[in-house]
């Protein structure tokens, strides 16, 4: 199978807020109060955390189908620490991202706690944002030609 290639476009509205389209659809980003913005969306880390989430709803579904699993009702919830001293500029030895992601997955389904264990294992095999988030992934940060103002 060939690569897909997934692309975003955003669009500074103002210091804390990103207008983003994703094919057909935008996005808000934002930043609460606390942190400058205006709290009109969702802020960065959350909408990683919610991309992680959607990921692992929409891989356990197929995943449940392929091991002959019915899924009634399905929760996930996911949290992650981190420490905002880098991010708002302070020194600080700790890394600006998550020190640690926890996902608590609830599914009510008719599967054994063995076949439960099995899919959860297939789960974090194939879903792309959990493979991104547990392992490096090459990054590119490119500059491209500065906007000239009128």
């Amino acid at each position: 199978m060939s690569d897909l290639n997934v692309k975003i476009e955003g669009n500074a509205k103002s210091a804390t807020q990103l207008n983003v389209n994703a094919r057909q659809f935008s996005l808000v980003v934002d930043e609460p109060p606390v942190f400058g913005g205006t709290d009109n969306g969702a802020n960065p880390v959350e909408y990683l955390l919610a991309a992680y989430a959607g990921c692992i709803n929409v891989v356990a579904h197929l995943t449940a189908r392929e091991l002959g699993i019915e899924v009634k009702s399905m929760k996930i919830e996911i949290s992650g620490d981190l420490n905002p001293a880098k991010f708002a500029g302070e020194p600080d030895a700790e890394r600006a991202g998550f020190k640690n992601i926890d996902v608590e997955f609830n599914p009510e389904s008719d599967a054994s706690p063995e076949l439960t264990q099995k899919w959860i294992k297939v789960i974090k095999e194939r879903c792309p944002v959990n493979d991104n988030l547990a392992n490096p992934t090459p990054l590119s940060f490119n500059l491209k030609e500065e906007m000239q103002t009128v």
